[in-house]
Order: structure tokens, then C-alpha cells, then sequence
């Protein structure tokens, strides 16, 4: 009883405390989501058609027909962070799905069948789908599976997976291809013409926010950082959601000036004095964000390194770069490459440590992690620590684990820098 009463003070004194107020920048990007799910119901409202799409499907090709379209993994991480993914991957194994699917496609194959969730709300339902298999090897029978579901058209653009570094001719000439029949199927799908005039248009754009996207990024470079690494997590909404929205770019302008501002003033996002720097390797723990923050906080680590977030920026100057830079995604190539981007990352961001987490929702992602680790130790000479979770399923994820791991880093990281200290290397 006595337990249950100070939790119950806890948490009454956690919702007095008041939320810190977002930055003007920071609200306006959370504004430009909220409007694109917004418009979305209202395309629905006026009959139009309504997309579901994978994250790094090209936006720029429904963007030639002004369509709106949603993101099935964006809502997925709201409804875990709000909570509410335990009880959605519930339901998804109730119907006969495998626990050991991704938890973000339970979510999703849930809402496909009916189910509603305090975020979906703002979702949609769809009357196509557009899938790109760069992201994830699951995404190609998740999205067929919806398809069927729903009884609705599904677009797939397949990319094939990179064996070596770089795509080769082939491989461009043969997403060339898929791209204009995605673009012929969308035109039967919706029974309108692209416009290449609106495609080049949404080009320059996309590519404009890429660009910004990776100026805002790269702050984390800075010593001691002007921002959170945490916030990348949450302004990358808008790169998948929003890659073709002009006033994405001017929300990124506003954040620069804003890093800008706290570098000119030493000052910085972060709550606390930036002791140590880490890369944090792997999707978020959505339903424990607070509580993969709250070591870091307490030792004083900063997170300036992430794969995850400027993974969702595609820059290119023509076509046929345009079909190299969506074969290049984290989920599309080969460990040799892949290894190289994190080490290269590591060095720019000036990283003490590396915290690695092992998704359970993402096996192909986390499948190379052991041998990216013993690369990243051998060849940066950092102490890496791992642990174990989930990007959207809270009941993977075990806080007396992840604080045990988090705290070995920190103390591998001290004693490294001790050394350094003394004129020796750890």
C-alpha cells in the first residue's frame, strides 16, 4: 500500500511539474506533421485517394500527383510512445500474427483490421499503398498483407540489397525502370497524369530539406554540442512525413539560427553539463525514451551521434542519382559500407562510447550489430556496450538491464579518458 501511495506522489508530481515549451522552431515542425495528418482526412473527406507508405518510398513521385499520403511507422512510434503499442501488439497476436514480427507491423496489421488507438485518430485508412523495400526486408509482406486487408492497390518499388559498396549501373537502370511503372500505376490507381513540371518542383524540395536536414545534424559535431541528440528523434518526423513540404526547410532554418544562438551563448538543449559523447546505435525505445535518457542524464552523457535520423535525408543533382541515393539506405547495404558510415560518424561527432541497442523488432538491422562491434573497437578504440529492446513493444525492454549496460559504459568511458589523462591510451 505504502508503494502504491509513492508511486501514486510520483506521478502526481510529474504532471504538476510544468512541460518545458518547446522552441518556435521545435513547434513548428510538430505543427507541420499534425497538418499533414490533417490533410490527409481532409483528401479523404473529398473522396480523394489516401496512401499508406513505407518511410523512404520516393516521395517525390506521389508528389508529382498531389497526393496525400501517411506513414504507417510514424504512427506506429506515436502509438508506442503514448503507450499504447503493448496493447496494439496484442491484439495482432490474438489475431494469429507472431510475436516476433516487427512490432511496428503488429501496430499497423491492427489498425489495418479496424482497431483503433489514441493516435490513430489521425490516421486514415488506406485506398493504396506504396512500398519500397529499402528500409526493411519485413516491409514487403507487411505492406501486401495490408494490401489484402484493406482490398486495396499496392505500388512496390523492390530495391535489391547491395553486396557491395555502392549500386551498380544495373542496379540503377533497374530502379529507373520501377520508378516510371510506379508512376503508370498511380496513374491508373488515381486516374490522374504526372506532372513533371510538379515532380521537378517536389525534387528541388525534398532535396532543399535534405540538405538543411544534414546542416541540422551535423551541429552534434560541436564540442560541447548545442543540442540533444535525443531531439533529432523527434524533428525527423518531418523528413519522413513531410520530405516534399517547403515550410520543412524553414522550420530547419529556424533551428539553425537557433543552434547558432546557443553556440554564440554557450548554451545548448541539453539539460546538463556534456561530460561524455556517445553514438547511440539503433532505432529508439519508444515506450521508454525517458528512461533510456535518464542514466545518460545522470552521468553526464551526451548522445551527438545517430544512424537513424540523417538516414532520412536523400540528396541527389539528377535522376539517375536519384535512384543511387534511395539504394543507399542503412537498410539496403552491405555490413563493409554500412560499418564505414557509422566509423566515419563516430570520428565527425568526436563520440567517448558507443550504446548499442539490440531490436528485437529489427533483426536485420541488429543481426550484423556483433560484428560492427568488434570493428568499432578494434578500429576507433572506443568501449561499446550493448542492450537489449524494442522499438515499439515495451515488454522487450528491461530497465535494470539497460541501466547496468549504460552505467559499464560510462565507467569504461571514464577510465578510458583517465588514461588519456596520464598521457596513455585505455
Amino acid at each position: 500500500m505504502a508503494e502504491n501511495m509513492t508511486a501514486a506522489a510520483a506521478a502526481a508530481e510529474a504532471l504538476a511539474k510544468p512541460k518545458k515549451k518547446a522552441s518556435p522552431a521545435a513547434q513548428k515542425l510538430k505543427d507541420i506533421v499534425a497538418q499533414s495528418y490533417a490533410d490527409a482526412w481532409e483528401a479523404k473527406k473529398r473522396g480523394e485517394p489516401v496512401g499508406w507508405s513505407t518511410s523512404k518510398f520516393p516521395c517525390e513521385i506521389y508528389a508529382a500527383f498531389g497526393l496525400s499520403v501517411v506513414y504507417p511507422e510514424n504512427l506506429a512510434a506515436a502509438v508506442a510512445a503514448q503507450h499504447d503499442g503493448e496493447r496494439m501488439c496484442g491484439i495482432a497476436e490474438d489475431m494469429g500474427y507472431d510475436a516476433d514480427l516487427c512490432a511496428y507491423e503488429r501496430i499497423n496489421l491492427a489498425l489495418a483490421h479496424g482497431h483503433e488507438t489514441t493516435a490513430s485518430k489521425h490516421f486514415p485508412q488506406p485506398d493504396f499503398v506504396l512500398c519500397c523495400n529499402n528500409g526493411c526486408n519485413c516491409f514487403t509482406k507487411w505492406y501486401e498483407t495490408v494490401a489484402r486487408i484493406r482490398n486495396v492497390p499496392i505500388v512496390m518499388l523492390d530495391v535489391p540489397y547491395h553486396n557491395q559498396k555502392g549500386a551498380s549501373p544495373a542496379q540503377v537502370k533497374y530502379m529507373q525502370a520501377q520508378f516510371w511503372d510506379c508512376i503508370h500505376q498511380l496513374e491508373e490507381i488515381t486516374g490522374k497524369k504526372f506532372d513533371q513540371k510538379k515532380f521537378d518542383e517536389a525534387c528541388a524540395v525534398a532535396n532543399e530539406n535534405s540538405r538543411l536536414w544534414h546542416k541540422v545534424c551535423d551541429y552534434c559535431q560541436y564540442e560541447p554540442s548545442p543540442l540533444s541528440g535525443f531531439d533529432l528523434f523527434n524533428h525527423m518526423a518531418d523528413m519522413i512525413c513531410c520530405r516534399c513540404n517547403p515550410e520543412v526547410g524553414e522550420a530547419f532554418k529556424m533551428l539553425i539560427e537557433e543552434y547558432e544562438e546557443n553556440i554564440k551563448n554557450g548554451e545548448s538543449t541539453l539539460p546538463f553539463k556534456e561530460n561524455y559523447r556517445i553514438m547511440l546505435e539503433g532505432i529508439p525505445c519508444w515506450p521508454h525514451l525517458k528512461n533510456l535518457f535518464k542514466p545518460l542524464k545522470e552521468n553526464g552523457v551526451n548522445v551527438t551521434a545517430v544512424v537513424y535520423a540523417p538516414a532520412f535525408g536523400f540528396e541527389y543533382k539528377d535522376f539517375d542519382e536519384m535512384c543511387q541515393v534511395y539504394c543507399k539506405t542503412a537498410g539496403a547495404v552491405c555490413i563493409e559500407e554500412g560499418t564505414e558510415w557509422r566509423k566515419e560518424l563516430c570520428e565527425d561527432n568526436k563520440v567517448d562510447g558507443i550504446l548499442v541497442h539490440y531490436n528485437s523488432s529489427c533483426q536485420a538491422w541488429s543481426g550484423y550489430m556483433p560484428e560492427m562491434q568488434r570493428r568499432w573497437q578494434k578500429e576507433l578504440g572506443v568501449p561499446v556496450a550493448t542492450f537489449d529492446g524494442d522499438q515499439a513493444d515495451p515488454r522487450n525492454f528491461s530497465m535494470a538491464n539497460y541501466e547496468t549496460r549504460a552505467q559499464g559504459l560510462v565507467e569504461a568511458m571514464a577510465e578510458r579518458k583517465a588514461a588519456k589523462e596520464a598521457g596513455k591510451e585505455a
